[in-house]
């Protein structure tokens, strides 16, 4: 049965955030709120984290993950950003976008892309989700709460402990977030490619 954090939106309880980061570092499995939509999440070095994400979306080997860092600073421990690129993705930061870029020996193997060798990056705005970050001290890896089979993502945190209770280990809810994913950006090739048109607003990488 998954725990249920019911936290301030702007002004988290530390508390509760040391909770579920105690949950993380464990091994546990939470869905949180971002300023796109809901997400899941685990440690970055935990398999079994990866396997349920796996699982409950039922993705495949190619399936983009995500790491969602605090700040600028970690994003770059984690991928190679260019001189050229620097400024542009450093400009849409913090916000709804997550960028493909080639990964740094810092990502575990099995994160990356299998002939690409890119992972998902991004940094999001909400207040709770950057409290996490900071009392974990590390990013999430992370996909977005959307199940097979449906269109749009959940957002509601007492439907995901509903219909998630054993399935993930805590559910985080601070009301309403975002309902529409991230716009996904490749920068692993010689032009930026828009991947998915989402929250955030695609024209200036066009």
């Amino acid at each position: 049965m998954a725990r249920y954090f019911d936290v301030h939106p702007v002004d988290p309880q530390r508390r509760a955030i040391g909770q579920v980061a105690d949950i993380v570092r464990s091994g546990g499995l939470i869905a949180y709120p971002t300023d796109s939509c809901f997400a899941l999440g685990c440690h970055v070095g935990d398999r079994g984290g990866l396997e349920r994400i796996r699982e409950i979306r039922r993705l495949d080997d190619k399936h983009h993950f995500t790491l969602v860092c605090r700040d600028f600073a970690q994003l770059g421990q984690f991928v190679h950003v260019s001189n050229t690129l620097f400024r542009t993705i450093k400009a849409a930061t913090p916000g709804s976008y997550t960028f493909i870029l080639p990964a740094t020996k810092e990502v575990p193997r099995r994160l990356l892309h299998p002939k690409k060798k890119t992972v998902g990056v991004r940094i999001p705005e909400h207040p709770v989700v950057q409290a996490l970050l900071t009392e974990l001290g590390e990013p999430l890896l992370s996909s977005t709460l959307l199940l097979p089979d449906e269109l749009e993502p959940l957002t509601q945190g007492w439907e995901i402990k509903e219909r998630l209770d054993n399935a993930v280990d805590a559910v985080i809810d601070s009301g309403d977030c975002g309902t529409e994913p991230t716009t996904v950006v490749d920068f692993s090739g010689p032009e930026p490619e828009i991947v998915r048109r989402g929250a955030g607003d695609p024209a200036r990488f066009e």
